[in-house]
């Protein structure tokens, strides 16, 4: 069948303007009710040989300029997004975060990669997920597996501590969730949980930590869960473990411990204290036929977020794997 041919990159009018989060030289422009930010590939720099998109995860938003360096520095045009109601693109009237689907999110990253594509012609394209983030990225890159064009999934992608399944007692993931699957469209904004997340409260800097971001939209003191985007995401992790059948290389990259997310916990910013690393590991035959698994010792949920040392041993890892496999999967490409 016919290949669809990609947009005019010059008629990809996106109205871009400066990030009013990050400042200059970093952009932002609407992409339907997403935002897509952009880091200008430098001046002075070779042109890239791939495109990136972030996509973060839940109750938070892109904010890690060390990112967009490390992958424009590696070669990559760097794009993030901001999904429907949340970061940049929460609307007043929105609950952060809050979707009933995780299709719905997962035609944003439609669009950015439709958008990217077209800004970016010929170059092979990157999906870097973090945890929500990443099992949505997971069951798009599964759903498009087969597309071809503007609509093909992603030719390699990256899951940083995807949320794969649910951290939590059989009860809760069993009969908890069939419970909340048959009330859920009767009461989908009542609150499952609503706790603080010491995570994100160590991770700040005006709290000791490292990081500088808006605690409107990333909130240490949590963002509760609600019904229907709960069900949402089991749903999502139920088509995981079914199986899925991801065609392009896939990396799960994730620390090598869970703790308890507490202050008295000593290694709040040595572990993964969101997610059960030990499912992700468990799941990683049920992604697809060609995955990767990056064990970082010492990292934290996110590990861009994490110490300098197991910080850039997740980003040198990364990058060279993803250098690697984008060199096959270029090869293949054109030896078609």
């Amino acid at each position: 069948m016919p290949v669809p041919p990609l947009p005019d990159p010059q008629q990809v009018e996106l109205g871009w303007q400066t990030d009013h989060l990050l400042g200059e030289p970093f952009q932002e422009a609407p992409l339907g009710p997403a935002t897509l930010v952009r880091y200008p590939h430098p001046d002075d720099a070779p042109a890239p040989h791939a495109a990136v998109i972030h996509v973060h995860g839940y109750n938070d938003y892109f904010f890690q300029e060390h990112l967009a360096r490390a992958f424009a520095a590696a070669g990559y045009a760097f794009y993030a997004l901001d999904l429907r109601a949340a970061g940049r693109s929460l609307q007043p009237d929105q609950i952060p975060h809050f979707v009933m689907d995780l299709r719905e999110q997962a035609t944003d990253i439609a669009a950015a990669a439709r958008t990217v594509r077209a800004l970016e012609p010929g170059l092979p394209l990157v999906l870097h997920a973090h945890s929500t983030g990443g099992l949505t990225g997971a069951l798009w890159a599964h759903a498009h597996r087969n597309a071809v064009g503007a609509d093909a999934g992603p030719d390699v992608l990256v899951l940083d501590s995807p949320f794969l399944d649910l951290w939590a007692s059989e009860f809760h993931r069993g009969v908890g969730t069939r419970l909340l699957d048959t009330v859920g469209r009767l009461a989908a904004t009542a609150v499952v949980k609503d706790s603080p997340s010491r995570y994100a409260e160590h991770l700040l800097a005006a709290n000791g930590g490292r990081w500088e971001f808006d605690t409107t939209l990333k909130r240490p003191e949590g963002l509760p869960s609600r019904v229907g985007w709960f069900v949402a995401v089991r749903r999502g992790q139920a088509r995981v473990a079914a199986g899925l059948e991801i065609a392009c290389p896939v990396l799960l990259a994730r620390s090598d411990s869970s703790g308890p997310d507490a202050l008295d916990n000593p290694l709040l910013d040595a572990q993964d204290t969101v997610l059960d690393v030990d499912q992700m590991a468990a799941l990683v035959p049920s992604l697809g036929h060609d995955v990767t698994e990056l064990v970082v010792p010492g990292a934290v949920h996110d590990l861009t977020l994490s110490a300098s040392g197991p910080r850039e041993a997740y980003l040198d890892g990364m990058l060279q794997w993803t250098n690697s496999r984008l060199g096959a999967v270029v090869g293949a490409r054109d030896a078609t």
